[in-house]
């Protein structure tokens, strides 16, 4: 143990510089100047060119979404608009359409018979149900009373809540189909202050451009720059089926790509759009998407109001961007690191010659000497070259 610690710190004050040394291995050679193309190619195509690693970029910048949805239906003798089915009416980056409906209506505060659902809810007598309590899967506080069911013949507790509760009076209203032809108008502003480049996925129109939005809907190749989809067309995007989608309501989530190189025109600065669904789904219980909201009213001086669970489309629009412009900082950053990772070349070839080559143990020795520091009267001078024995060749 004191001699491996003796030579460990002996060792520490060594000083190493390389020695050249030249192989002439024709195997090794392939293998030597093929690691070096495929790390300059790699360099070349994917850091420099594929990722742009020449440019300044930045990846957050700032942005705004507006958005407003457009369309009619018939729900049996009335007729809804967006007033009726879309939330919130102002619009922002999230907003979502109503497709189905269940209604309780013509519910007033007061009491009546709990769910026979709600666990411990069943009973026989008053002793069977606790005054006071309120059961958070339930609908209300229990007065203590035990009363039949409604109309039938067994016996639930009694509770004070907004009666008929929605359990046993609500209406399932169908569908809207005519939902799939409802359109979404999404209006994007994206800043990049660091370059002050400042664009919009609406194009600017002055003459014609109020028009050719009243009229357009969004194409990739045609219509680039008009931000309104229809409902169908962004289900139909994200993979799903709209009758799914009315049935159970579902999150999706709208994309907005901006991939932005200045070193162009900045109008070569376009958006990309995608979709995909966001919830939970494959018949799980939470997936879907449904909100309740109630609408109040007087009658004969006493508050009604009708209870409304909705199942519907909620768009979140989310954005991304990234511009990038050059810059010879990052440049003779990336081509320094380049340059220097071609040295990898050496360390694989001298680990295969090494490990792998015949006379491996040979040229070890050749290419690790130990030299012992001289007096300072000597000085030595070499000319000419060592050459070795060896088939393969070895030049010192």
């Amino acid at each position: 143990m004191c001699l491996f610690i003796k030579d460990y710190f002996i060792g520490f004050l060594d000083y190493e510089t390389p020695k050249v040394m030249v192989v002439k291995n024709k195997k090794l050679g392939v293998i030597y100047r093929g690691v070096q193309f495929f790390v300059i190619t790699y360099f070349i195509w994917y850091v420099f060119i594929s990722q742009k690693a020449y440019q300044d970029s930045e990846t957050r910048p700032e942005n705004s979404v507006y958005t407003k949805m457009k369309g009619t239906a018939l729900q049996g003798d009335h007729v809804l608009d967006m007033v009726e089915y879309v939330r919130p009416s102002e619009g922002g980056d999230v907003i979502s359409t109503i497709l189905r409906r269940v209604v309780t209506h013509n519910q007033r505060q007061g009491t009546c018979a709990e769910h026979f659902t709600v666990p411990n809810a069943n009973c026989s007598k008053d002793s069977d149900c606790i005054s006071g309590k309120v059961d958070f899967d339930g609908n209300g506080q229990r007065t203590g009373r035990c009363v039949p069911y409604y109309n039938q013949t067994f016996k639930t507790c009694e509770i004070q809540t907004w009666c008929p509760i929605e359990d046993y009076a609500a209406i399932r209203e169908p569908a809207l189909a005519e939902a799939i032809n409802f359109t979404v108008y999404i209006k994007n502003a994206i800043h990049f202050p660091k370059f002050k480049v400042f664009r919009g996925n609406i194009k600017p129109n002055k003459r014609n451009g109020q028009k050719y939005l009243n009229k357009c809907h969004y194409n990739e190749e045609k219509h680039p720059y008009c931000p309104i989809f229809r409902l169908g067309y962004i289900a139909e995007q994200a993979r799903e089926k709209f009758s799914e989608l009315c049935r159970t309501g579902g999150v999706i989530g709208v994309f907005i790509n901006w991939k932005c190189d200045l070193d162009l025109d900045p109008s070569e600065c376009k958006p990309t759009y995608s979709f995909r669904r966001l919830d939970l789904r494959k018949n799980l219980p939470s997936s879907g998407y449904n909100f309740r909201f109630a609408k109040y009213y007087s009658k004969d001086g006493e508050e009604f109001r009708t209870l409304i669970k909705a199942f519907g489309i909620r768009l979140d629009v989310i954005v991304h961007g990234n511009a990038g412009r050059f810059s010879i900082i990052p440049t003779i950053i990336n081509t320094v690191t380049a340059m220097t990772s071609v040295g990898i070349c050496s360390i694989i070839c001298d680990w295969i010659m090494l490990t792998f080559i015949d006379k491996n143990a040979i040229y070890s020795g050749r290419k690790f000497d130990d030299t012992f520091t001289l007096p300072t009267e000597f000085t030595i001078i070499s000319y000419g070259s060592t050459h070795s024995d060896l088939s393969d060749g070895v030049a010192l």
